[in-house]
């Protein structure tokens, strides 16, 4: 398996797959769309075997003072591998310094839950802090 950045619109269909086989159906509404927020991004890497890809996380930010994970998602395929596990890692050692270090997910997701916490992310309350949301 091989992890590196890649150019979205190479990649574009299978984006697609993976969003589709994990059930992220929000994002396949609008192709412009949605490739405009990965043209938007200012971090993108990928898994990929067999020069296929099959995960990838992005991020979005200044990458000095905020990072915030748009997306970190695996084929469906792929689950429990560890692959999730690894590019997180990786963009969390690439932004050590950034101040804040965020992401979003569904409170009832119990699975994204346990894996944040498992790579280390805390609840935001837990920094004394809180989030607004439009």
């Amino acid at each position: 398996m091989e992890f590196k950045e890649f150019d979205y619109n190479q990649y574009f269909e299978e984006i697609k797959g993976i969003f589709k086989s994990a059930n992220w159906s929000a994002y396949l509404k609008d192709d412009e769309k949605l490739k405009r927020s990965f043209k938007n991004s200012i971090y993108l890497l990928g898994a990929f075997e067999n020069n296929k890809l099959i995960a990838f996380i992005r991020c979005v930010g200044d990458g000095e003072h905020i990072l915030l994970i748009q997306d970190l998602i695996v084929d469906s395929d792929y689950y429990r591998q560890g692959i999730g596990t690894k590019l997180f890692k990786s963009v969390s050692k690439k932004y050590k310094d950034v101040r804040s270090f965020c992401l979003f997910t569904d409170i009832h997701d119990i699975r994204d839950n346990e894996f944040y916490k498992s790579v280390g992310m805390v609840r935001i309350e837990k920094k004394d802090m809180i989030s607004y949301i439009r």
